[in-house]
């Protein structure tokens, strides 16, 4: 039994189990089944409970009593009494069908044959038109109604033995049907994405839902769809309804519908982002739940407000989902020989005909289960090779398993032993050495110093050594290390919280941090002295006078300003060294013709696409950035000291160029052909008098 949680709701497997080889004899199970513990402890609720290679359908009686199941290959159908935890019959048949309960079994072939079975056997076989699909059984008229590739959906009534006047519908074809148990409404999901309901009584079409278009609507206002629409259409693929309002709808682009028949918008729209087709719906009325697979997940969700409950996820695709009647236990029908049991103790109580299984999982510890194949190595033709075990290629000691082999894991123990006699000592002296360092981890290694922040380590560590040193370090509560804390265990490993001793920050802090500690460590040794002198003053531990220590403290700002001033002034010769290597730099550089290859099957037309710059521009500032950034015109750094840089490079429109180059023509132009004044001489004469 595996024991899985999510969403803390536990769901048990019975049926994953611990699993043997196939390639073992019966003799060799019964043999193994007595000597493993594990293989004698495996629950197995129903004997033979699987198939031949693959399960297609399963389904339960509403009793609960039976449970049958198709698979294939051979064709057949199984059916199993839970009240005698065995198979009850199996027969063959011709070709992989379909099935439905009622006093007698109706099997819907691929090959367009329905066939009849009751107690004794097989009673009747006839043909549909065309390839049947689906089908639904409508209790009150005994009409049997077939869906498939076609228009029409053809009536078979039981009753008077003859097929009636098909139903005549919109679509091309119809892939899925059912019937409300509550008033008789029949649905049928077209491939076109639309489901079409209709009234037994009067044979007439009562309504009609675009399941396609709303979810296209619904995908557009939450602009969060993986599929494109336009490409793949949606189809009907599940159909399930729920009481006289409630229907279901299931698509095979992986979405969920779930309407109320008197309005045609969805309630609600669930999508399992998987992109593939919905296997089948149920429903969960004690929960308020809904039950949606497809060949990945079953989801477990509410059915007011979509929040998820739980989820299932097999090991295999899966075929088919059913959900034995008021209890918490799942069939799957997998991919697999092996059908699945899920027993969910949240949904509800464990059938009558295993009520042992709600003791059984109170007590159930979560081990991992290990497998049979624990008794065997898996190894590669390489790994022969180094073990010089080629030869055996093909006996009975090896068996081929996809690209390797299966060996017995005694063998392998005993011929690794024989190739490397001392890789037990190897392994020995690591164990002892992972011993030793895990002893070590909680001490101070003064030798062994981190790759990263080496300095600061050391700084931290000698100063834990004078802490350690001092006497008065007993009154005072000890800290924890910050080189043992594993909150700060990133800043020594990870290169990134590298100290950069030569950024500006650091070499204006540093005098600071420096001046801190040489007054701490001024401080400690004033306090061991004013301990030794004054054993009576315990509790104050001052280390001079006030006058002293103010006359101190003012001498040190004032070494600390001339200390910040220095760096000051170094920091601006060196920004003075490094403009003037910049400007050489850009005085012998050449610059060279850039050309640019044009991808085939591409029109040149422009640098700049006018419509392009128009949506740009109605994009949002968020968005304009990320396109810069994206482009090489915006680019964002971050220092080691926690600041940010952010360089970005302006550029001129086509429309800004083509003005300055004009202006730059105009004026050319214009002191070409200005004529000069240079020699035209002033001359001073009197005006004409006035009379």
């Amino acid at each position: 039994m595996q024991v899985s949680s999510l969403n803390e709701v536990k769901i048990y497997s019975l049926s994953c189990g611990k699993s043997l080889p196939e390639w073992l004899s019966d003799r060799k199970k019964r043999a193994l089944q007595k000597k493993d513990v594990d293989v004698r402890r495996r629950i197995e609720l129903i004997q033979d409970f699987e198939m031949p290679t693959v399960c297609t359908t399963i389904k339960v009686s509403k009793d609960g009593q039976y449970i049958l199941a198709t698979g294939t290959y051979k064709p057949r159908v199984r059916c199993y009494d839970t009240y005698q935890l065995s198979l009850k019959f199996e027969r063959c048949l011709d070709s992989e069908a379909k099935f439905e309960f009622m006093k007698m079994i109706v099997f819907l072939h691929n090959d367009r044959y329905i066939e009849f079975h009751s107690q004794s056997g097989f009673y009747y076989k006839t043909r549909i038109p065309k390839f049947g699909r689906d089908f639904s059984y409508h209790y009150p008229s005994c009409d049997l109604y077939f869906v498939g590739a076609s228009s029409e959906v053809y009536r078979l009534n039981l009753e008077q033995g003859r097929y009636l006047n098909p139903l005549q519908t919109d679509a091309a074809e119809n892939n899925v049907c059912d019937i409300n148990s509550v008033h008789g409404l029949f649905a049928t999901g077209t491939i076109e994405g639309r489901v079409e309901c209709w009234d037994p009584r009067t044979r007439n079409r009562v309504g009609l839902l675009d399941c396609a278009l709303n979810i296209e609507i619904n995908l557009q206002c939450k602009c969060s769809s993986t599929f494109n629409l336009s490409n793949v259409l949606p189809t009907i693929s599940a159909l399930k309804f729920n009481g006289a309002l409630t229907m279901a709808v299931g698509t095979t682009t992986g979405q969920v519908l779930l309407y109320d028949l008197r309005s045609d918008k969805p309630l609600l729209v669930k999508d399992h982002q998987y992109g593939l087709p919905i296997k089948s719906v149920h429903f969960q009325d004690s929960l308020d739940l809904i039950l949606s697979a497809d060949s990945r997940i079953v989801k477990m969700w509410n059915k007011n407000s979509g929040k998820i409950f739980t989820s299932l996820e097999p090991e295999h695709d899966l075929n088919d989902v059913c959900l034995y009647p008021n209890s918490g236990m799942l069939l799957t029908a997998n991919e697999t020989p092996k059908m699945g049991i899920y027993y969910i103790p949240v949904l509800g109580p464990a059938p009558r005909w295993c009520s042992f299984l709600d003791n059984l999982t109170e007590e159930l510890e979560e081990n991992p289960e290990s497998t049979v194949y624990d008794d065997y190595k898996f190894v590669t033709k390489k790994d022969l090779e180094n073990l010089g075990l080629t030869h055996l290629i093909g006996s009975p000691f090896l068996r081929a398993y996809m690209h390797g082999f299966f060996m017995d894991i005694r063998l392998y123990h005993k011929v690794k032993l024989m190739v490397n006699p001392f890789a037990y000592e190897e392994y020995r002296k690591d164990k002892i050495r992972q011993k030793i360092e895990e002893t070590r981890a909680q001490r101070v290694q003064l030798k062994k110093l981190p790759k990263v922040n080496k300095e600061l380590a050391l700084k931290l560590i000698e100063e834990e050594e004078e802490k350690q040193k001092s006497t008065w370090k007993k009154k005072v509560k000890s800290l924890p290390n910050i080189l043992t804390d594993d909150r700060f265990k990133v800043m020594f490993e990870n290169p990134d919280f590298q100290v950069d001793e030569e950024s500006e920050e650091f070499r204006l802090l540093n005098p600071l941090v420096s001046k801190i500690s040489e007054k701490r460590k001024k401080k400690l040794r004033l306090l061991e002295q004013q301990e030794l002198r004054e054993k009576e003053e315990e509790e104050e531990p001052e280390g001079k006078p006030s006058d002293a220590e103010s006359s101190e403290s003012s001498d040190d700002e004032k070494a600390w300003v001339e200390e910040v001033r220095k760096q000051r002034r170094l920091l601006q010769q060196e920004e003075k060294v490094k403009r003037q290597e910049r400007l050489k730099e850009d005085q012998q550089t050449v610059l060279k013709p850039q050309f640019y290859e044009i991808k085939a099957g591409e029109e040149f037309r422009s640098f700049k696409d006018s419509a392009t710059k128009q949506k740009l521009m109605n994009k949002t500032l968020e968005d304009r950035l990320k396109i810069e950034a994206k482009n090489g015109t915006l680019s964002v750094s971050d220092t080691t000291v926690g600041s940010k840089q952010l360089t970005f490079t302006l550029k001129r429109s086509e429309q800004q160029k083509k003005q300055q180059e004009a202006e730059k023509l105009h004026r050319q132009e214009r002191k070409r052909l200005r004529r000069s004044a240079g020699h035209l001489k002033s001359r001073h004469k009197r005006g004409r008098s006035f009379h």
